[in-house]
Order: C-alpha cells, then sequence, then structure tokens
C-alpha cells in the first residue's frame, strides 16, 4: 500500500538485472569449474547475456515474496493452498517473481503465460532471473545442499529444453 522499494524493502530480485551481472558471471565461472556437472554452461550464460540487453523494467512496483520456489508452495489436491517464507518479502519489480514458472511442466508453463498476459521481454527477464537463481545456487550449495542443487538443476534443464519457445 505505497511501499517503495527502497531502504529495508529493497532487493535484488525487484531490480534489473544488470546489477546482479557480476556476481552471476562468477556464478557461471564457478559452475564451469565443478567435475561431472551435466549442464550446457555456456549456453545458459548466452541467454543471461542477451537478457541483459533488454530494456530495464519500469512501471509499477509492487509486494514481492521474493524467494518462489517449490519448496515455498503448499499444495493440496493438485492445487496452490499457500505460501510459506517470507524472509525476502520486498518490494519492486515483478520480473523475479515469475522466475519459478521453469519448475512447471510446459503445458503449466503456457496457462500461466496466457493467464497473465506477460510480454516477451517480461518473459525473457524472467526466464534470465530463473537462470541467475539456478546457477548462483549450484554455484554454492554444489556440496553442501544437494536437495537445491537438483531443484537448481531441475529448472536449468527445464530453461535450455525451452530456450527456443519464445
Amino acid at each position: 500500500m505505497g511501499a517503495t522499494g527502497q531502504g529495508e524493502l529493497s532487493w535484488y530480485r525487484g531490480g534489473g538485472l544488470r546489477a546482479c551481472d557480476r556476481w552471476i558471471s562468477l556464478c557461471f565461472d564457478n559452475c564451469l569449474t565443478i567435475e561431472g556437472i551435466d549442464l550446457d554452461i555456456p549456453h545458459l550464460r548466452q541467454l543471461w547475456r542477451s537478457a541483459l540487453a533488454l530494456p530495464e523494467p519500469s512501471g509499477r512496483q509492487v509486494w514481492l515474496h521474493g524467494d518462489l520456489k517449490p519448496s515455498n508452495l503448499l499444495v493440496r489436491q493438485g492445487k496452490l493452498h499457500g505460501v510459506i517464507d517470507f524472509g525476502c518479502l520486498s518490494v519492486g519489480f515483478p520480473d523475479a517473481e515469475h522466475a519459478p514458472l521453469w519448475d512447471l511442466p510446459p503445458r503449466a508453463r503456457q496457462a500461466y503465460w496466457n493467464a497473465m498476459s506477460l510480454d516477451d521481454v517480461v518473459w525473457l527477464r524472467a526466464r534470465a532471473w530463473a537462470i541467475a537463481v539456478g546457477v548462483s545456487g549450484v554455484s554454492y550449495y554444489w556440496g553442501t545442499y544437494p536437495l537445491f542443487v537438483n531443484e537448481c538443476l531441475s529448472r536449468l534443464h527445464a530453461i535450455l529444453e525451452a530456450a527456443g519457445e519464445r
């Protein structure tokens, strides 16, 4: 209700992609050093780099969960029942909130696209945020948090499989 993405309510996922490029580039570099990783890092990096050329988000800022992912969504009988873990609650542009779409099956992703009437630029920025979260998760948690790494790898593989869709 009138909050803006400043101070305590500001978080990087509510801003633009370019502000994260240095950090995400290091994550890509780290992923290239992981032995046995089955992931097309150069292709993901190319998708990330192409998103950096898109216009930055603009318009009205909104409240953001900030950490939407499968483990923060509660489902009952196949329907979303609740959302938990609001530790990253912030205000900003909603592009990163669409990143979990690549955790969904392709038909569900398409249904979401249609229902939300997302334009191509928002879609590509959302995909870039999904790449950023996935690559940083793999890079940081490779040897310590295998469940989250598997979640990130699954998302990144889905992005690669769907790369030609839009």
